[in-house]
């Protein structure tokens, strides 16, 4: 304890630019809080707190900094579903031009004139030239069912 009482300046200068340097490296907001906390600590000890008064002051003020920006960076840092024009399929009636077989992989159908890979919802084969309705999309295939009249 005694060696970090005579060297805390040093001791928070290093840690704050250590906290920085990980921050600019990982452009992920990591270690920001904690560059913070160093910063405060680091103007405690130039104030002449003690060592527990400084480590007090690096939690307190890392934990605040933390809980005060959290809302901001899970609103930058949110996933957005980006809407696509594929999503007009689901639901439309499409023509198989390729015999759907789940087991084998193949089949594809024509919606809205584009072809596209399809498979049937429940693992039934559907001949070439049937209708079906589109229930939703996986990756790049369709989920179809076939039309019952």
């Amino acid at each position: 304890m005694e060696f970090f009482t005579q060297h805390s300046v040093v001791i928070w200068v290093v840690a704050l630019i250590l906290f920085a340097a990980v921050e600019a490296v990982t452009v992920q907001l990591v270690s920001v809080w904690f560059a913070a906390g160093a910063l405060a600590a680091l103007i405690a000890d130039l104030l002449g707190a003690g060592v527990t008064v400084q480590f007090v002051v690096f939690l307190a003020v890392s934990i605040i900094c933390f809980i005060a920006t959290r809302p901001l960076v899970k609103k930058f840092t949110a996933s957005k579903i980006q809407s696509t024009n594929a999503d007009r399929c689901i639901g439309e009636t499409a023509v198989v031009v390729e015999a759907i077989d789940n087991v084998n992989a193949k089949g594809q159908v024509k919606v809205n004139g584009n072809v596209w890979t399809a498979r049937s919802e429940n693992d039934e084969i559907i001949a070439e030239g049937t209708k079906v309705t589109v229930l939703k999309i996986e990756g790049v295939k369709l989920i179809v069912k076939q039309e019952r009249e």
